[in-house]
């Protein structure tokens, strides 16, 4: 079954920057559009970037945008976010999937804290 595994995660100060990775186990992702996705406590969970399926094309929501890079290596199964800048409204829990998304598909997600 499709398993997807978010790792890199950190508390940094604001300024800092992180890479996260998203592993895909199950299936090979080559063909979906996939996207980066964070919860903040007491908010929903929202996209903040979106990359089709052969990386051509890209999204990012307007208050990451010059910030955060989404990429992808499709002959590693892997999705990945760059945060350069980050700041602290930046902390959440980051989850990736499909996007759209696939409800089934949801796993752990990486805590991103930054201070200030």
């Amino acid at each position: 079954q499709v398993q997807l595994v978010e790792s890199g995660g950190a508390q940094v100060q604001a300024g800092g920057s992180l890479r996260l990775s998203c592993v895909a186990s199950g299936r090979t992702i080559s063909n979906w559009g996939m996207g980066w996705f964070r919860q903040a406590p007491g908010r929903a969970r929202e996209l903040i970037a979106n990359i089709n399926f052969n990386g051509h094309e890209a999204y990012y929501r307007n208050d990451v945008k010059g910030r955060f890079t989404i990429s992808r290596d499709n002959g590693y199964n892997t999705l990945y976010l760059q945060m350069n800048d980050l700041e602290p409204q930046d902390t959440a829990i980051y989850y990736c999937n499909t996007q759209p998304p696939t409800n089934d598909y949801w796993g752990q997600g990486t805590q991103v804290i930054v201070s200030p």
